[in-house]
């Protein structure tokens, strides 16, 4: 038992613990101990902290999911060129009604189409929501492999004359 009491006390001390700031959205109150040793975290009060980086990831998740399907894809070109309904998408693309709603509701969340109700059909535009942080985010990652793949190069380099280097010596 005071094995249990040495364990809690040093728990109620530790300084991870003391520093909970933030779970599942909610600002927490330092977490209670009971006697068994289980921690119990207590809302203080209800106010969400707000994380820009996970909603610009949720951004650009949404966008390349909507992307990543060939018809998707197919349907924002479709609507470059003009506006269509759900039903002329359809047959374009030799799917049902339903299907082509599920795809055009997957790219409106995206931001990436629009569709409004004009008398008994709904036509589908593309969206406001330009590309310009997806673009973005693809050159960084392009400038990071570029420097990767520039980096090894000059070891692939580097060894190689070294190797041709170690060749000679041997040859004498």
């Amino acid at each position: 038992m005071a094995a249990k009491l040495a364990d809690i006390a040093r728990l109620r001390a530790s300084p991870r613990l003391a520093g909970v700031a933030c779970v599942h959205g909610f600002q927490t109150a330092p977490p209670a101990i009971c006697a068994r040793g289980v921690i119990r975290l207590q809302i203080a009060h209800a106010r969400r902290t707000v994380n820009h980086m996970v909603h610009y990831q949720a951004r650009l998740d949404t966008t390349f999911a909507a992307l990543s399907d060939v018809t998707r894809r197919g349907v924002l070109e479709q609507l470059g060129g003009s506006d269509a309904s759900i039903t002329d998408l359809a047959q374009r693309f030799h799917m049902t009604l339903t299907g082509m709603k599920k795809h055009v509701s997957v790219l409106e969340q995206a931001g990436l189409v629009t569709t409004e109700k004009v008398g008994r059909a709904r036509i589908c535009k593309l969206g406001q929501r330009r590309l310009e942080e997806e673009a973005a985010w693809i050159e960084r990652h392009r400038q990071l492999w570029s420097a990767r793949f520039d980096a090894l190069d000059k070891i692939v380099e580097h060894l190689k004359s070294k190797e041709k280097a170690d060749a000679r010596r041997k040859r004498r």
